[in-house]
């Protein structure tokens, strides 16, 4: 198997863990992007790679780059991955797709306009095997879904200056980075959509010890969103970041007519409610382990590559449920490039099957705008899904279609 030579755009520590492994699968890592040229210079020297540059083109135009994953700040998602697409590269991006509907759909139609291309967004929990269980029990355990609660505590996601994880329009805050997973996960499982949302997102620390003065931090670490779903599935997800550093919990329950499933970080358990006549009535059924959490063999590998490189093997922005899930897409994505015809890649591979589009992308993007207009105004708000760009100047528009009628 031949596999591309990847360009990889970003220099966080998520970079850093990823690039060995996917050198220790076969990968050719030819290349690496940084804000700045001293950033790049360093963390190239440190992961081996040949090349390194702070010019987006540099790398996009290479032709033993055949392979992008976008791991920078959101700011430059949708123009880093449309400019790839446009030139015949794969992408896989980091979430969010983009900073906003117009950027997303940007996304969704270079995809469109190349579709024997690879175009996925990282929702990696699709991917993570204690989640494909899940999917696979909903009709046994579930029936018709009826409620969805979940909840994710966690430490602080900020670091010791100011950046765009400070700043809630650059992408930052848990709405973005951890409620995006989860809108996408419920959609996985249930195969439904909002289609109005009411949210409370508050940034209750807008001060640390070395990020003061002047600058205030607006990214959310506290929020709190409630969503309707398109089959009249209720949705209530919690988000809460002032756990201690290196603390993670993420818990989700789906009941329906049938019983329950629940994920308590990636240990599974279903329930059915009692339908044995030999049982007295009110009492139910003792719950099914249905996958169970334990270390898995990329994990240990990347662990294994962090320790010998004298690294910290974990992130505040993956988790190691969310490592595990990557770790899992990129498996998948090796294995798609073995396929003989390449235009057949969204029906023959799991990443095809699996993956989350850039059209997903935009739902969840319209869902998160959805969510901030809701905790301005305290309102329900109705989801929205852009299809064409909107007119940067209607004013103008409309006057110059009125001349146009004049005449």
């Amino acid at each position: 198997m031949k596999l591309p030579g990847i360009g990889v755009f970003g220099t966080d520590p998520v970079v850093k863990i990823l690039v060995p492994y996917l050198q220790a699968k076969g990968f050719r890592v030819e290349a690496l992007w940084g804000l700045t040229l001293q950033d790049a210079h360093i963390t190239a020297k440190e992961l081996g790679i040949p090349f390194w540059t702070n010019k987006v083109d540099d790398v996009l135009l290479r032709k033993d780059v055949e392979l992008v994953l976008v791991l920078c700040p959101p700011n430059l998602h949708s123009q880093i991955a449309v400019k790839a697409l446009g030139i015949g590269k794969h992408v896989l991006c980091d979430r969010p797709a983009g900073l906003s509907q117009c950027e997303a759909l940007k996304m969704v139609l270079a995809a469109q306009y190349y579709p024997s291309l690879i175009g996925i967004l990282n929702h990696s929990l699709r991917f993570h095997p204690a989640f494909i269980h899940m999917k696979k029990n909903m009709e046994k355990f579930v029936g018709q879904p009826k409620l969805c609660q979940c909840r994710i505590e966690m430490g602080s996601m900020l670091q010791n200056s100011f950046n765009w994880l400070c700043d809630d329009i650059m992408g930052g805050g848990n709405v973005t980075l951890f409620g995006s997973h989860l809108i996408d996960l419920i959609t996985y499982l249930t195969g439904q959509r909002a289609v109005r949302v009411h949210g409370i997102t508050r940034a209750l620390t807008q001060t640390t010890l070395s990020i003061k003065g002047t600058r205030r931090i607006t990214s959310p670490d506290f929020s709190v969103i409630q969503m309707e779903m398109d089959s009249g599935l209720l949705v209530s997800i919690t988000l809460t970041n002032h756990m201690q550093k290196g603390h993670f919990l993420q818990e989700m329950l789906l009941s329906g007519s049938r019983g329950y499933i629940r994920a308590t970080d990636a240990s599974i358990y279903g329930l059915t409610y009692n339908n044995n006549p030999n049982i007295k009535d009110g009492s139910s059924e003792a719950e099914t382990l249905i996958y169970e959490d334990s270390q898995d063999s990329d994990l240990l590998l990347v662990d294994r590559n962090a320790r010998a490189n004298g690294a910290n093997n974990s992130s505040p922005l993956l988790p190691p449920i969310y490592m595990t899930g990557l770790l899992k897409l990129l498996g998948s994505l090796r294995e798609t490039f073995n396929i003989p015809n390449g235009k057949e890649w969204k029906k023959e591979s799991m990443v095809g099957l699996l993956g989350s589009s850039f059209e997903d992308g935009l739902y969840i993007q319209a869902v998160i705008e959805a969510i901030r207009k809701s905790s301005k105004e305290n309102r329900w708000m109705k989801v929205n899904i852009i299809t064409e760009e909107p007119d940067p100047n209607p004013v103008l528009t409309a006057a110059v279609r009125t001349s146009a009628i004049s005449m």
